[in-house]
């Protein structure tokens, strides 16, 4: 079965658009986890727009499964996850103006300012991952300065339709395959919902799925531990 990390960070833009203390993102994480989520995903933006530094500590002292902090390559936020160690540390791009992250990180660009992040995260016992685009060259990228686990972005899937979309799922597949061959762990994400994550869960090698936006959407309706059960009835069928 494809693991399941359900990013909360909705929960926390909820709270942040008036400053309450509430809806709580402990409960949210709680709730997830008592529906059988594998692990938790949070973004902890260098502009604080929703999860903010206290609720990386918290959550550390209550999770039961995994962390899996996101975060920019930005000196302020890798000292807390230094401080924190979740068990996994995800490196992706970030643009303040940006609405959600738009693509995938430039580790072919960006290698020489990787490398030592990378090593000192590692060396921390932290697992690192790193959010790249479905290409060949920052696949090897990523597995040449020594991340051991990539994720695939899947926001241009997740945009597009027909023929535009099966090209994308083509490129996810392919993008999986070199980095399995190179031993590399594959995770994926972005923009992935009940409707439209069917077909990517016949990409082999698929380890865990990260998915937010779409769970905190349906909790709407149906509750955050309701919503976590049917994306994970959803994976099921991949047994």
């Amino acid at each position: 079965m494809i693991r399941l990390g359900v990013n909360i960070d909705h929960v926390a833009t909820l709270r942040q658009a008036r400053r309450t203390d509430y809806p709580s993102l402990l409960e949210a994480a709680a709730l997830c986890e008592k529906a059988g989520a594998h692990g938790i995903t949070i973004h902890l933006r260098e502009d604080r727009r929703h999860i903010q530094d206290a609720d990386v500590y918290a959550l550390r002292e209550t999770l039961s499964t995994r962390m899996n902090l996101e975060m920019a390559n930005n000196p302020d936020i890798v000292r807390i996850a230094l401080e924190v160690k979740p068990e996994e540390v995800c490196m992706v791009p970030e643009r303040r103006q940006e609405l959600t992250t738009e693509g995938g990180l430039d580790v072919v660009g960006q290698r020489d300012a990787l490398v030592p992040v990378v090593e000192a995260l590692s060396e921390a016992g932290i697992a690192v991952s790193l959010f790249i685009d479905p290409d060949a060259q920052q696949v090897e990228a990523a597995s040449a300065i020594g991340a051991p686990t990539i994720e695939l972005h899947t926001g241009a899937y997740a945009e597009h339709t027909g023929t535009e979309r099966k090209k994308e799922l083509a490129r996810l597949t392919d993008a999986a395959q070199r980095a399995h061959a190179l031993g590399l762990v594959v995770n994926a994400g972005h923009g992935l919902t009940l409707d439209n994550v069917d077909p990517i869960l016949a990409i082999p090698h698929l380890n865990t799925l990260n998915i937010g936006h779409s769970i905190v959407c349906r909790a709407l309706f149906v509750g955050i531990e309701q919503a976590t059960r049917e994306m994970l009835e959803k994976l099921q069928q991949r047994q």
